[in-house]
């Protein structure tokens, strides 16, 4: 076997360097094109592939580009009436440190849609830090969200489409139980859960409908706040070191730490406890928790942390890397990288524009996974100082904080069929894996092929991805934490529905639960999917309700202390902390849930003796 393997690697090696496209220079390399000329199933980015679609069956239906608005008053009249199901009376009104707001009382919450946390990052301000919000005088009209951030819709798998997309998006969303008397303070103040959404840094939008936070804050009784952050070139180009005069980047991640700082100072008003604030998000989302836990500033901004789906083995870019992309961005802008007042000129379009051209290459052909996410956060040593993997190794974090984090069992299924739309060969799935781990391809190879007997091994990519991209890293790091005193709990969402649902052709996240699945079951929102929990299901989502709401209010997925009666009669069965003391039990998130030791242990310890996270 392993001379066959040997045999296999060097011939495609050999395709490899017969590619004329290959021996370029690192700058010219366009491994996009090589890759595609290896296999014509391969589905090339002309535009920024989004792998973090966060739930996928949403996107069925054929979309235009969302409508770009001004940052104006034009903004928020356009955007009149989003907001589902919601009653003209009463409307509760809230007197926080910026100005008097009135949102809507609906069935299950208060809502207050689109209160700014942070002054409009446009002209001037297009590539700076978030400003504090200025006062306004009056009452600001909370009654129905505003323009998502900037990002682009095109390609048969991009995200939902926002309705409207703008500059001006620094707004956040929050959601009240309706039994919260907002006229007068709580004797005791409710649990904050305040979500990140995903996106791969280039989509999404804090108001989707999939995220609608009025059952989460009516199940679990606290006060939900979801936030937009600036996406793409907008909030990550990197153009140079002098932030006066170019474009610096982490601009997104400073956004959530104003949303988490405005969080601080007004949530009280809203019946939220500050001092105990969950922040929790999905994929793109959870590598931003993550990255919160790691910075420094953030620490006194939150409590404790959940992180679903968190692609710990995506690498963050090198400031070098950074660099590189916002050389290709002002390129295809039509600017020289070094004149920072040509980018400033550029209209929103133009810039977003820019953005999807320089995303169709990998900057650094030799960091394979970076095709999965070429925008987004960077190593600048000053707020992110080391990719997020090796602090939660190296218990470089904030490990007196409670973390609650989890993956689904089949996460690679909708990253792997997304960009292979046909059959991959034995000899083409020997290529990727060698573009990914060089010198440890055989290993890996030797590892996996002989699990896997079909001619066609998207499957065995798949299941790779799910492993060394999710689950392993995150179970390393967990049993680092641990090991460090840290409270941990881990989950696998592993529910496999008995109807299938069909995306794009392909049939999975009901026949498999791939990544983002579980996001419907969190938020009630399975008809945004277009279809109905089952009973079992049902059961299966309030479960999850019941953890979730438990780790806010006492730091523990399995406490009882001030869980709604719901979950008090149900008690869903009890989820151990991770250790080895519980035999590193995890919970198994399914319509039986239940604790479980690891399934997939012997794979993760020869991820981590391979040492390669």
């Amino acid at each position: 076997m392993e001379s066959w393997l040997r045999a296999l690697l060097l011939c495609s090696l050999s395709v490899a360097l017969s590619s004329g496209e290959a021996t370029k220079n690192d700058d010219d390399i366009d491994l996009v094109s090589f890759l595609r000329r290896l296999s014509p199933g391969l589905l090339v980015r002309d535009e920024p592939f989004i792998i973090d679609r966060d739930f996928e069956v949403n996107s069925r239906k054929e979309r235009g580009h969302p409508e770009v608005l001004s940052p104006t008053q034009e903004t928020k009249d356009k955007t009149a009436g989003q907001g589902a199901n919601r009653t003209p009376d009463p409307s509760p009104v809230v007197l926080t440190k910026d100005g008097v707001i009135k949102g809507v009382t609906v069935d299950k919450a208060h809502v207050f849609y689109g209160i700014p946390y942070a002054d409009p990052p446009v002209g001037a301000y297009r590539w700076k830090p978030p400003r504090p919000v200025t006062p306004w005088q009056g009452v600001h009209d909370a009654s129905f969200p505003r323009a998502a951030c900037m990002q682009g819709c095109s390609g048969p798998i991009s995200d939902e489409c926002p309705q409207t997309v703008s500059e001006d998006c620094l707004y956040l969303n929050i959601f009240v139980p309706r039994d919260v008397n907002l006229s007068s303070p709580l004797r005791r103040p409710l649990p904050v859960m305040v979500w990140i959404h995903g996106g791969d840094f280039i989509a999404g939008s804090a108001s989707k409908p999939l995220y609608d936070g009025r059952f989460i804050s009516n199940f679990t009784h606290t006060v939900v706040v979801s936030l937009e952050y600036r996406l793409g070139a907008f909030g990550f180009l990197v153009s140079g070191k002098t932030p006066q005069t170019s474009a610096t980047g982490n601009y997104g991640i400073l956004d959530q730490q104003a949303a988490l700082l405005w969080v601080q100072r007004n949530i009280a008003m809203f019946g939220g406890d500050p001092g105990k604030v969950t922040i929790f998000g999905e994929s793109a989302g959870a590598q931003s928790v993550s990255l919160h836990l790691m910075i420094q500033s953030s620490k006194p901004l939150f409590k404790q942390a959940v992180f679903q789906s968190l692609p710990f083995s995506i690498p963050l870019k090198t400031r070098h890397d950074a660099l590189k992309l916002g050389k290709a961005f002002a390129k295809n802008a039509n600017c020289s990288v070094s004149d920072f007042v040509c980018l400033l000129s550029l209209t929103p379009q133009a810039v977003l524009a820019a953005q999807m051209k320089s995303s169709s290459r990998v900057v650094n052909p030799f960091r394979f996974l970076e095709i999965f996410e070429t925008w987004g956060p960077y190593i600048d040593r000053e707020l992110i100082k080391e990719q997020a993997v090796t602090a939660f190794q190296k218990g470089h974090w904030q490990k007196e904080k409670p973390v609650l984090l989890g993956t689904t069992s089949e996460e690679g299924v909708i990253f792997v069929y997304g960009v292979f739309t046909k059959p991959v060969s034995a000899v083409e799935c020997t290529v990727y894996t060698t573009a990914i781990f060089k010198q440890h391809a055989l290993r890996v190879l030797h590892k996996y092929l002989p699990l896997y007997k079909d001619a066609d091994r998207r499957d065995m990519l798949a299941q790779i991805v799910t492993d060394f991209v999710f689950l392993c890293p995150s179970r390393r790091s967990a049993r680092a934490s641990t090991a460090a005193g840290s409270s941990v709990w881990m989950y696998v969402f592993d529910h496999v529905a008995s109807d299938h649902h069909v995306w794009s052709g392909l049939t999975f996240c009901y026949q498999h639960a791939c990544h983002g699945a579980e996001l419907p079951f969190l938020f009630d929102s399975a008809s945004v999917a277009n279809f109905t929990l089952s009973p079992p299901e049902r059961l299966l989502s309030n479960r999850m309700l019941c953890y979730w709401g438990a780790f806010a209010h006492a730091g523990d997925p399995s406490s009882r202390v001030q869980q709604t009666n719901f979950c008090r009669q149900q008690r869903p069965p009890a989820w151990p902390r991770y250790s080895d003391k519980s035999g590193w039990q995890v919970m198994n998130l399914t319509v039986r849930s239940h604790a479980q030791a690891g399934t997939r242990d012997h794979i993760c310890d020869f991820w981590d003796q391979l040492g390669i996270y």
